[in-house]
C-alpha cells in the first residue's frame, strides 16, 4: 500500500452514474449530465468479447476531459475474474491522472482490497503518479462480503466509498424477489434490507468512509426510485446509483439537505462558535431562538453543513452575531 499519507478529500457523491464503457456515445453524453460521480463500467454492463475495446474508450474519454464537477471512476471486473488486472493496469497506465477512484465489485475480503491497493501503488510509482490518489470503491455484494465489511472498510487508506450492491446480493441470500430494492413477497412488516444499510453504514462510518446505495432497476418509475432512495438517505447514506438520466434529479434532491435545513445548520455553526469564544462569553450552552444548543448540536449540524457544502449549495438564510 502507499507509503505516502494522502488527504483524501470528501467528494459529494448524491448521484453515481453508471456508464457502459462499451458505449463512446453514452460516455460522451455523459459529461454534460448533472451527476456527482460518473462511473464507466467495465463490469456486468459490458459483455465478455467487448471488454478490451471499452478500455480503450474509457482511456480515451477520460483523456478528453469534459468532466468538470464530477467524481470520475471505472468500474474493473472483480478478482475472481481474468480481466481484473488487465482493465487495473490499461486504465491507470492510460488514464491515471485523469482518474479519482477505482471500484471494485464483489468484495469479500479485506486482502482483494489490498491487492488492489498494491496493484495502484506498484502503477503509481511505475508512471510518475502522485503514490496513493487514486481511491478505491468497494461493493459488497453477498453474505461474505457484508460479514467482513468492517475489515473491508478499513483494509487501506484509499478506500473512499463502501456501496451495496442489490441484485447480486439478494441472489446470493436466495431472497425470494425479482424486484431489485424493492420488498419481497411476504415481507409484510418492516424492510427486509435494513441490516444490510445499517451494517454498510456503521463500517462506513466507523472508518470514515462514504456509504452508498445501488440501483434502483425500475428506471422509469421515478416516484419508486425516490421512495427507495429516501429510505437509505434517511439513514445517512451519502448516495445512491443512477442507471438512466431521468433518475439524476430524484438523487441529487434526496441526498441534499433540504434549504431551512442548511441554513439552520450553517446558523448553529456560526452561533455556536461565537457564545464558545471569549467574545461570546465562553458558554458551553445557549438558545438559539427557542432552541438550546450546545455540542452535541454543533457535531449534528456539521452533518447537514457538510452534505450541502459537498453539494455546492449556498445559504439563503443567515443568523446575525448579537454584537454585530
Amino acid at each position: 500500500m502507499s507509503s505516502l499519507p494522502v488527504s483524501r478529500p470528501l467528494r459529494s457523491r448524491r448521484s453515481n452514474l453508471a456508464v457502459p464503457g462499451s458505449s463512446p456515445k453514452m460516455l460522451d453524453k455523459a459529461k454534460g449530465l448533472a451527476a456527482d460521480q460518473v462511473f464507466l463500467d467495465l463490469e456486468d454492463a459490458v459483455a465478455p468479447l467487448a471488454k478490451p475495446d471499452a478500455r480503450k474508450n474509457i482511456v480515451a474519454a477520460l483523456n478528453e476531459g469534459g468532466w468538470e464537477g464530477k467524481v470520475r471512476a471505472v468500474r474493473v471486473n472483480d478478482w475472481t475474474t481474468q480481466w481484473t488486472y488487465a482493465d487495473v493496469v490499461e486504465v491507470v497506465e492510460g488514464a491515471g491522472a485523469n482518474l479519482d477512484a477505482i471500484m471494485l465489485p464483489k468484495v469479500q475480503t479485506a486482502e482483494q482490497v489490498v491487492a488492489l491497493a498494491l496493484l495502484l501503488s506498484q502503477i503509481e510509482r511505475a508512471t510518475g503518479l502522485e503514490e496513493g490518489r487514486i481511491g478505491i470503491e468497494a461493493q459488497i455484494e453477498n453474505a461474505l462480503g457484508l460479514t467482513n465489511v468492517n475489515a473491508i472498510a478499513a483494509a487501506s487508506p484509499r478506500v473512499e466509498t463502501i456501496i451495496f450492491g442489490p441484485a447480486d446480493f439478494m441472489a446470493s441470500i436466495n431472497m425470494k424477489s425479482l424486484v431489485v430494492g424493492e420488498q419481497p413477497d411476504g415481507y409484510d412488516v418492516g424492510d427486509a434490507y435494513h441490516h444490510i444499510l445499517m451494517s454498510i453504514l456503521m463500517a462506513a462510518r466507523a472508518h470514515e468512509k462514504q456509504a452508498i446505495d445501488g440501483p434502483y432497476l425500475q428506471i422509469r418509475d421515478v416516484d419508486g426510485f425516490r421512495r427507495v432512495a429516501g429510505r437509505s438517505a434517511a439513514l445517512g447514506f451519502d448516495g445512491k446509483w443512477v442507471l438512466h438520466p431521468g433518475q439524476l434529479d430524484a438523487a441529487n434532491e434526496v441526498f441534499s439537505p433540504r434549504q431551512e435545513d442548511y441554513d439552520h445548520a450553517e446558523n448553529i455553526l456560526d452561533a455556536y462558535e461565537f457564545h464558545t469564544s471569549e467574545a461570546g462569553g465562553k458558554r458551553g450552552a445557549v438558545m438559539l431562538g427557542d432552541e438550546m444548543i450546545d455540542e452535541a448540536s454543533r457535531k449534528m449540524a456539521l452533518v447537514i453543513s457538510s452534505k450541502g457544502r459537498a453539494a455546492g449549495m449556498t445559504r439563503q438564510d443567515r443568523w446575525q452575531r448579537p454584537d454585530s
